[in-house]
C-alpha cells in the first residue's frame, strides 16, 4: 500500500528535535520558525512535557468519556485560570477542525438557526461545516457546498449588520488573526462593534483561535487585545504542543445537555496530560512574557532587510510581505539555510511562527540568512 498523495513533500526526513532545533536522518539541524503549523508552542520534546506523557502512559492511556477524568476538570481549571475565562466550561475533542465542527453546531442548537457568516481568507478546517466556512472553494467538496454560508471582507461592520438582520444568521465565525489566509485581523472597532452586532441580533460570536491562541499572539486569545468577550472559542494547535488536542471554551449563556455534544477520542487521560503539561511550562516559563519580548526584537531588527512591504500579525504569529512569490525564498532558506518558515494563501508573505520559546539569538540567525538569501536571489 502506498500513502494518498496529497502533500508536496521537501526531501527532509526529521528524527528528533530539541526546542527550536529539528535533526534530520542526515544529522543536519534546522531552526524551527514554523513549529508545524503553529502546533509546537513550548517547544520541542521539552523535558516537563515528556515526562507528563511518559508518566501517564505508565498508568492509562485512554478509557472513554463515560467514566471520571479527573483530569479533565484539571485542564480545565489551569486553563482558565490561565485564559482569565474561569466562568466558561470546556469541550474537549481532538482537533481544530472537530473544534470548530462543535462551535458551529452548538451555536445552531443554542438559536435554532443556520446560516453563517465567515470571512474571506478565512480558514477553519477541512471536516463538512468547518471547511464550509473556509474561503478556499479547490478544499470545498460539492457534499460540504450544502452549508449556507455568507463570505464578507474584515473590517466592513455595515456588511455584516446588513446580514444579520436579515434574522437567519446563527453564527458568526472569525479568527483572532487569520492564519494561512495571510495574517489579517480585524481592527479593534470592528471585534468590538461585532461583538454588538452578534448581540443584538442573537448571533453567536465563534473565535477561532486554534492557531492564534495560547499565548501566541501576546495575550493567551488574540481576541483579548480587544477588549471583547466570545462566546465560543475553539482551540487546538499549541494546547497539545503536538499530541492531538482540540477543544471549545463555552461562555455561561449556553446551557449542556446529555448527548448535545460528544466526541471518542477527545479527553483522554493522554492528551489531557499533554494539555497539562502545556499549560504548567507556559506558566512556569512565563512564556507569554517571552512571546512579547522576541516580537518586539523581531520587529526592530526585521527593519535591517531590505524590500519588506510590511511586517503582519501579533506576537509570534507574524507574516513578512514582499512584492513577489516568495516560494522560491522559502525553499532558498530550509534547502541551503536549514530554516524552516511558512506559506499562506498570500503567495508574497512568509509565516514566522516558532515555538513560543524562541530566542532572540534565534532571530538573528534568520535575519542574516533572510538577508543572504535575497541578496543571492538577485543575482
Amino acid at each position: 500500500m502506498n500513502l494518498f498523495n496529497v502533500y508536496p513533500l521537501y526531501d527532509i526526513t526529521p528524527v528528533k528535535a530539541l526546542d527550536c532545533t529539528i535533526t534530520d536522518i542526515n544529522g543536519v539541524e534546522y531552526l524551527d520558525l514554523y513549529s508545524g503549523h503553529g502546533v509546537i508552542s513550548i517547544g520541542h520534546t521539552q523535558p516537563d512535557y515528556v515526562t507528563k506523557l511518559k508518566n501517564q502512559l505508565d498508568h492509562l492511556g485512554f478509557y472513554s468519556n463515560a467514566i471520571q477524568n479527573p483530569l479533565q476538570v484539571e485542564l480545565a481549571q489551569k486553563l482558565g485560570k490561565l485564559s482569565g475565562l474561569e466562568d466558561y466550561e470546556l469541550f474537549l475533542c481532538s482537533s481544530g477542525a472537530e473544534a470548530n465542527e462543535n462551535a458551529l453546531k452548538l451555536a445552531s442548537f443554542h438559536n435554532g438557526k443556520s446560516r453563517v457568516v465567515a470571512f474571506h481568507n478565512s480558514f477553519h478546517g477541512r471536516t463538512s461545516a468547518a471547511v464550509a466556512v473556509t474561503d478556499n472553494k479547490k478544499i470545498v467538496a460539492p457534499i460540504n457546498a450544502q452549508q449556507v454560508v455568507t463570505f464578507l471582507p474584515l473590517n466592513q461592520i455595515e456588511l455584516v449588520e446588513a446580514e444579520l438582520a436579515k434574522g437567519d444568521v446563527s453564527a458568526v465565525i472569525i479568527e483572532g488573526i487569520q492564519g494561512v489566509g495571510g495574517l489579517d485581523e480585524g481592527t479593534t472597532e470592528f471585534f468590538q462593534a461585532l461583538e454588538k452586532a452578534c448581540k443584538k441580533h442573537d448571533v453567536v460570536l465563534i473565535l477561532d483561535e486554534v492557531q492564534s491562541g495560547y499565548g501566541r499572539s501576546g495575550k493567551f486569545f488574540a481576541f483579548q487585545h480587544h477588549g471583547i468577550n466570545a462566546d465560543i472559542i475553539s482551540v487546538a494547535k499549541g494546547m497539545g504542543n503536538g499530541f492531538p488536542v482540540g477543544a471549545i471554551l463555552i461562555s455561561p449563556k449556553f446551557e449542556a445537555s446529555f448527548g448535545l455534544l460528544g466526541t471518542t477520542f477527545g479527553g483522554s487521560h493522554l492528551s489531557c496530560a499533554a494539555g497539562i503539561a502545556v499549560l504548567d511550562v507556559i506558566e512556569k516559563l512565563k512564556l507569554q512574557d517571552n512571546v512579547n519580548e522576541v516580537s518586539a526584537y523581531f520587529s526592530e531588527q526585521i527593519k535591517q532587510v531590505p524590500g519588506i512591504k510590511q511586517v503582519k500579525g501579533k506576537g509570534l504569529m507574524l507574516g513578512i510581505e514582499f512584492d513577489f512569490d516568495v516560494a522560491a525564498l522559502r525553499k532558498k532558506l530550509i534547502i541551503e539555510k536549514h530554516i524552516f518558515t511558512g506559506s499562506a494563501n498570500n503567495k508574497n508573505l512568509l509565516r514566522i511562527l516558532p515555538p513560543l520559546t524562541v530566542k532572540k539569538s534565534d532571530i538573528d540567525t534568520f535575519i542574516v540568512a533572510l538577508k543572504e538569501s535575497l541578496e543571492e536571489l538577485k543575482n
